[in-house]
């Protein structure tokens, strides 16, 4: 099975930003130790601050690869885009927030791409990804 991570704007700074919303640990970090956890998937990471480049990668693993894992940061609220890039791949994917956006500023409460992926995994920490990857694993439809 063939997963890629794709996290949007800001979360390079995982580890450093809002360590009290986000925590300490950088994704890098947590990447390697997913990969650790999982050694039976073959797990891609991939990270952008720029919109056209997240949508470059969805539509570049969207007919290859058995799942995406995509955190869209900022993007998620606002890209139209990004969501019409999910609808026209093959590859489902599953929404995941590091924080509840729900219990966040109200502009976060509306997610622009949640019609797009299969599910969402919010407000779990880093946590959520390796769900994520557990989703997948237990899917029968892949």
């Amino acid at each position: 099975m063939k997963i890629q991570i794709i996290n949007g704007p800001n979360l390079n700074l995982l580890g450093k930003r809002e360590p009290e919303i986000y925590g300490s640990e950088t994704f890098e970090d947590y990447f390697e130790n997913l990969k650790k956890r999982f050694p039976q998937v073959e797990l891609h990471y991939f990270q952008s601050n720029v919109e056209g480049e997240l949508i470059n990668k969805i539509h570049e693993v969207g007919f290859s690869f058995d799942a995406i894992l995509l955190n869209a940061g900022g993007y998620t609220h606002t890209s139209v885009a990004i969501s019409d890039a999910i609808s026209g791949v093959t590859t489902p994917t599953l929404e995941v927030h590091i924080s509840n956006i729900y219990k966040r500023e109200e502009f976060r409460h509306k997610s622009i791409i949640s019609k797009s992926c299969v599910g969402m995994i919010a407000g779990l920490g880093l946590k959520g990804y390796e769900l994520g990857v557990m989703y997948f694993l237990n899917s029968p439809n892949l």
